[in-house]
């Protein structure tokens, strides 16, 4: 049970990573960007390929986030510039990094085992390889959540979250939504390919189709934080996609211990997600809210 818990937070740590950047274009943009679903695939490939080129995985991860940057900013762009909608500029720019991510590693996979990685130097200080993985995932996290709580509270950062929030009054007052339309998805896809390229290093390989379903992974991870941990200051909302990635990863390792099969685990998640958006709707049902009429009050 230790053990299944162990490798749950591992995963989690790791899938936290790119959860906060499905966060960013789901809930601060309002943008349902499907870009995730190559951008993730992408930094595995290039840290995959950098890796058994004799690269340092320290480097070959740093140009997976500049790669997943790239793809943001290409999706930003078909939406912005060319005024393409946001979900099917998205669609686009996944389909065009499918081929791109072939292209990246020569063929469908590539294997890292017996390969120096970020996690090797954290296991010559003699930590066990789940542990290497929690250390690091979890300075990782902590920077990534501490850069974007500063981030998101200077003047640039306060832009972009207005822009998803009133586009028209933040129009009004002279400031450029495509820029930030723009700046976010770069940072979004950014993390995104960040935690493709530690996910790969983690499970010494990188596939082609790593990232299916990414984004409904993402979605749950949110889902899940915001209500189990609620969503009051923004500091605790970046905590709440940490923990919610955890808490879907521990509940994914215990289904299977119960004896799901993986094939299943796609429709469990969208399942799961598709409920957790659900709630408010649910809770309405069930606790049907009171209007007033006059001085007393009636159920609705």
């Amino acid at each position: 049970m230790v053990e299944v818990v162990k490798g749950a937070l591992s995963l989690g740590l790791l899938w936290a990573i790119m959860t906060i950047g499905v966060y960013i274009t789901y809930r601060i943009l309002s943008i349902a960007d499907l870009t995730v679903e190559g951008s993730i695939t992408l930094g595995a490939a290039i840290a995959a390929h950098a890796i058994s080129s004799g690269m340092n995985p320290y480097l070959g991860t740093l140009i997976a986030l500049f790669g997943g940057m790239a793809a943001g900013l290409c999706t930003g762009l078909l939406h912005t510039k060319l005024k393409i909608p946001a979900l099917l500029s998205g669609i686009l720019t996944m389909i065009a990094l499918y081929s791109i991510n072939l292209r990246v590693m020569g063929k469908a996979n590539i294997s890292l085992l017996r390969m120096e990685n970020v996690y090797t130097v954290f296991e010559n200080m003699g930590l066990e390889p789940t542990w290497a993985t929690i250390t690091l995932g979890a300075m990782s996290v902590l920077v990534i959540v501490c850069l974007l709580y500063w981030f998101f509270g200077t003047e640039l950062g306060c832009a972009i979250r207005a822009t998803g929030n009133n586009p028209y009054m933040v129009r009004a007052q002279g400031i450029n939504t495509n820029t930030m339309i723009i700046i976010g998805l770069i940072i979004s896809n950014g993390l995104v390919s960040l935690g493709g390229a530690l996910i790969a290093q983690n499970q010494n390989f990188s596939d082609i189709g790593m990232g299916t379903g990414s984004i409904v992974i993402g979605l749950a991870s949110v889902i899940i934080g915001e209500v189990l941990f609620g969503k009051r200051n923004f500091f605790m909302r970046l905590l709440s996609l940490v923990f919610g990635a955890i808490t879907y990863r521990i509940i994914i390792a215990f289904v299977l211990k119960l004896g799901m099969h993986s094939n299943d685990l796609k429709l469990f998640t969208a399942i799961t997600v598709a409920i957790a958006l659900a709630l408010p709707m649910i809770k309405d049902f069930v606790n049907p809210p009171k209007i007033s009429i006059g001085e007393g009050e009636q159920d609705a």
